[in-house]
């Protein structure tokens, strides 16, 4: 582990290592939920062992150290808010990879900057230039060729993933405003409790046991991957600024891509190579021009 005083070239090198290994991570959830809902576990179940296991491990690792502290919040009520939208995030995203390939899920979800960016403008009052918003039309357009609505390659589940992507723009957009205000483990806290104990009554009447092996490890990873995954981006950021882990977060799709095609043999086809690159690009744009009006650069990909 690089130490406080290692050369700066080298601190963010170790932080881009980190974010790297965090979205290999979230890939992992997504695969996990898919090869969950294969395996004949519900929806609701999947969601709730998502959160269930990386509540129990944010107990099992944050209590002993900060004691009933982890519990103190500047507002309870923002990080209700907060975790509802990751919640609903996760809640599309995962009926959405039963029915979609991990590529085209990811690749949609790419779009999460572009809700981003359009919302701060009523939300936040910031002021988006035209070549903002056009970065922002070219993006969708990039989504119209991926999921080529009115042809028999559409799936309605495309539409989830759009509202994924909309959630988690709400999301990032309370978590900037706790940002300061309470740790990353205090918002994790109230993320699991909050989806625990929303998702328990649904999940636990219509519990369904894994029968296979594999499906028995994706029991556990589905959570295991997800509060590795977000430990991994907090510390990443303690060795290199946002404004430079931010455009490795494309690295995903290539995760995804690997996941989807190894795993569930669902290889890319054409029009993902064709409209994943104009969402990405549209995106790392709007980066570009955030950076340049030193504005508040956004992680992507840290919704699931």
């Amino acid at each position: 582990m690089s130490t406080p005083f290692a050369p700066p070239e080298e601190r963010r090198l170790l932080g881009i290592g980190l974010v790297l290994v965090a979205y290999f991570m979230f890939t992992g959830i997504d695969s996990s939920a898919k090869w969950l809902a294969l395996g004949g576990i519900p929806a609701a179940q999947v969601v709730f062992l998502r959160y269930v296991v990386h509540f129990a491990l944010v107990l099992g690792i944050h209590v002993p150290q900060t004691g009933f502290t982890l519990v103190r919040t500047a507002s309870f009520r923002l990080q209700a808010l907060r975790a509802a939208m990751l919640l609903g995030a996760t809640i599309c995203n995962f009926i959405a990879v039963r029915y979609l390939p991990l590529t085209v899920t990811g690749a949609i979800a790419f779009t999460m900057p572009l809700f981003l960016c359009a919302l701060s403008v009523p939300l936040l009052g910031e002021q988006v230039g035209w070549r903002r918003w056009s970065a922002i039309g070219v993006g969708f357009l990039g989504v119209l060729v991926i999921v080529r609505p009115g042809t028999e390659a559409f799936h309605p589940a495309a539409l989830l993933c759009l509202a994924a992507a909309v959630f988690s723009a709400f999301y990032f957009l309370l978590t900037r405003r706790m940002a300061g205000r309470d740790s990353a483990a205090t918002q994790q806290f109230y993320v699991g409790l909050f989806a625990s104990v929303i998702l328990a009554p649904i999940a636990i009447p219509f519990w369904v046991w894994p029968t296979d092996p594999s499906v028995w490890v994706a029991f556990f990873t589905v959570g295991l991957f997800g509060f590795v995954g977000h430990q991994l981006i907090a510390v990443s950021h303690a060795f290199a600024p946002a404004s430079v882990l931010a455009p490795f977060s494309y690295f995903q799709i290539i995760f995804m891509a690997g996941a989807s095609w190894l795993l569930f043999n669902q290889p890319p086809d054409i029009w993902l190579y064709v409209g994943a690159p104009i969402v990405m690009g549209s995106g790392l744009y709007i980066w570009l021009r955030e950076r340049a009006l030193a504005k508040p650069v956004t992680p992507i990909g840290e919704e699931r």
